[in-house]
């Protein structure tokens, strides 16, 4: 065993030994990073054989770093206010990367599909069939009550639980596809994208703009921020499962669905806020559309910002 690695040990064991406050991120960070590669070596010392004292002492620290970073953590307001205040904004740029593949995955399908789709409006048939089609020209039209609205909803109410359903099922498809080495997610990611292109381009083209982008316009915020995040947090399962490094892939795997769990946190409340908006806001006719296209801008201003700037601060 390297100085180095004998160094790690030390480190480690100081933060344990002083139990570290949790609320302090650099040294949250400090004793995970330590952790994970304490693991990585109690791994090879069994793999290779090495004396029974260095092994003990591994198996030792590990142990107790981990009943340490995993113990039962506080809940209520005080848990919920530190993961939406600082964890959940931190994971996302943790994550950059992946949201970085994830948001390309999405966004350049939307944007070729639909234009591809304007200008050839007959292409939707290749998506969705004429049934369908014809049901968001309905949805989007400029009669009827609200906006959106499938025809078997009576109420917004009845529409809050839809949107809920559909984009926690859309959310799950896209992280749990990352079991599938990520190519799932990635999958999901451009499949979601060639279907949100072709309904805006189809609707464009139909002379249905102006209905459709003030209704998508504000929720999307949060909706397609959320499952941008969920696809993220897929190829990061995937990628642990093709390049777990020194760790087995099931060590690798459990590491990053850790490290993940709290992205998953932040993205059923964005989901949530996003059906309740989409229910209550976008599909009203009695807003102006000024209005909304002046609310979306602050909207998605604010979750740009919150996401890159939110908890910086904290430690």
């Amino acid at each position: 065993m390297s100085a180095r690695q004998d160094r790690g040990h030390d480190q480690l064991e100081a933060l344990i030994d002083r139990r570290v406050d949790r609320d302090a991120r650099s040294s949250a960070e400090s004793l995970a990073a330590l952790y994970r590669r304490a693991c990585e070596q109690l791994a090879l010392a069994r793999a290779r054989c090495y004396p029974a004292h260095i092994t003990d002492r591994l198996e030792r620290v590990t142990t107790d770093a981990h009943q340490l970073i995993y113990q039962p953590r506080e809940i209520g307001l005080a848990r919920l206010t530190r993961v939406a205040a600082v964890e959940f904004p931190g994971a996302v740029r943790a994550h950059a990367s992946y949201v970085a593949v994830a948001a390309a995955a999405f966004m350049i399908p939307t944007i070729v599909i639909g234009l591809l789709v304007h200008r050839h409006p007959e292409l939707i048939l290749s998506v969705v069939d004429s049934g369908t089609a014809a049901s968001f020209e309905s949805m989007y039209s400029a009669t009827g009550g609200s906006i959106g609205r499938a025809r078997a909803a009576s109420t917004d109410w009845m529409m809050f639980g839809y949107y809920i359903h559909h984009n926690i099922g859309v959310a799950f498809q896209c992280f749990a596809g990352g079991l599938f080495a990520g190519i799932g997610s990635l999958f999901f990611l451009v499949y979601n994208g060639v279907f949100s292109g072709a309904l805006g381009g189809y609707l464009v083209e139909r002379g249905l703009s102006a209905t459709f982008f003030s209704f998508v316009v504000t929720h999307s915020a949060f909706e397609v921020t959320a499952i941008v995040l969920s696809g993220a947090a897929g190829l990061r399962i995937g990628h642990a499962l093709v390049a777990p490094g020194a760790m087995r892939r099931g060590q690798a795997l459990i590491v990053a669905t850790r490290d993940c769990a709290v992205l998953l946190y932040g993205v059923t409340g964005m989901l949530v806020v996003a059906a309740a908006v989409e229910a209550f806001w976008s599909s009203g006719r009695w807003l102006p559309a000024g209005v909304k296209y002046g609310v979306a801008a602050l909207c998605w201003a604010a979750v740009a910002g919150y996401l890159v700037l939110q908890g910086r601060r904290a430690g």
